[in-house]
């Protein structure tokens, strides 16, 4: 653990005493797990992202579990997706049998390229029972082509919105596109409950389907058992379902943060296109590919090839001694000996997607960091470069 005291750490959450009221409500209620609080969070969601069907859930990988179980992905089938992403996106196909069909990415975004998507769609079209984006960052896949393309092939598409939240794609909010969309609630999203998450649908049948996959399957949720004025200890199990269910006191923190969604991204906003301004001049960079509708969670750097004398892991323990902390998104799931063992996936089947992961990193980004904070980060990351540039670059 880095012992400086005036460390800069990657990722940190945003919480205040609206946070601590809201929680300390839900304990004195006596209603600790999914109730009242919970529905006020997902009616409240949905009304901010203008969606027909909100339902929260235990985390972002259990909304993408439930959205691919009811838009009909089984086993024997197969799911379009990036290889650049974390485990949860192409783990939850594996959950239900399926198979990832992995393509490679576009340079500039890092998002799943839709031509490739596009050409798996008619070229090998085979038991593919959906198509899983993801709004890597927070910057939106070209939805446009996506769905355009799989509504041509007859496919559903699940949005993996777990680093897009609040950002607009055209006059809809990412993760309301598809059929169906997931957010992440997780520590170091743009907003948080700790663990959670939340899937958005305008489809009556798919929202139906997650509420009562969600928590074993039962027809009647527990609040509506004890607590109605009609209570009755009697439900029916009408399905195999899961465990997966997010508590009054999570979905108390989860409305806190998102009457502060818009401050939040504001100020991700901002403190990304300082870093714009500031590193835009250096050839040895090359920045995220910059727009206003980008929901900044991640601000991720790549070193151009053979302008600097460091490679990226270098340059990164560089940083961590100058008190910063980085990340690096992601490990491509094609190295991973799990997926490459299992489907025989190499590098050279993805050329941009390693090329990219090779010189990336991701600095921090989020509402907590001072400006002064944001301006040793600059440094440091000027500093490290010019010492390390390849004068005959």
């Amino acid at each position: 653990m880095n012992q400086n005291t005036d460390y800069i750490p990657f990722a940190k959450p945003c919480l205040g005493v609206e946070e601590e009221r809201a929680v300390v409500e839900v304990l004195k209620s006596g209603w600790l797990t999914t109730g009242k609080v919970t529905r006020e969070f997902e009616k409240a969601f949905a009304e901010f992202l203008g969606a027909g069907y909100a339902r929260a859930v235990s985390s972002g990988t259990a909304g993408l579990h439930l959205c691919l179980e009811a838009v009909g992905v089984k086993e024997g089938t197969r799911v379009v997706t990036t290889p650049y992403t974390f485990t949860a996106s192409a783990e939850t196909i594996r959950y239900l049998g399926a198979d990832p069909l992995f393509v490679d990415i576009e340079e500039d975004t890092y998002n799943i390229d839709p031509r490739l998507v596009e050409r798996v769609l008619f070229e090998r079209p085979a038991g593919i029972s959906a198509v899983l984006p993801v709004h890597i960052a927070g910057l939106p896949c070209n939805m446009s082509l996506i769905t355009e393309v799989s509504q041509r092939a007859g496919v559903p598409v699940v949005e993996d919105a777990a680093h897009a939240f609040p950002v607009r794609y055209g006059d809809r909010y990412a993760g309301t596109i598809g059929t169906a969309g997931v957010f992440s609630f997780y520590a170091n999203k743009t907003i948080t409950t700790g663990e959670g998450g939340m899937v958005a649908t305008d489809d009556e049948e798919v929202a139906g389907r997650i509420s009562i996959m969600r928590f074993h399957g039962i027809d009647r949720e527990s609040w509506d058992r004890y607590t109605s004025p009609h209570a009755s200890w009697y439900y029916n199990v009408v399905e195999a379902g899961f465990k997966y269910n997010l508590t009054d006191i999570a979905s108390s923190i989860g409305l806190a943060q998102l009457k502060k969604a818009e401050i939040f991204l504001a100020r991700r906003k901002k403190i990304a296109h300082r870093y714009i301004d500031a590193l835009r001049g250096c050839d040895f960079f090359t920045l995220p590919a910059g727009s206003v509708d980008h929901a900044w969670h991640l601000f991720m750097i790549r070193i151009v090839p053979g302008k600097l004398t460091l490679t990226r892991d270098e340059f990164v323990r560089k940083l961590a001694e100058a008190g910063i902390g980085t990340s690096v998104h992601f490990i491509p799931l094609y190295l991973m000996s799990y997926y490459r063992l299992r489907y025989g996936l190499h590098e050279s089947q993805f050329p941009v997607t390693q090329k990219n992961y090779l010189g990336s990193f991701s600095i921090p980004i989020y509402p907590d960091l001072s400006d002064e904070q944001v301006e040793r980060i600059i440094s440091a990351l000027l500093a490290t470069g010019k010492n390390a540039y390849k004068r005959n670059s």
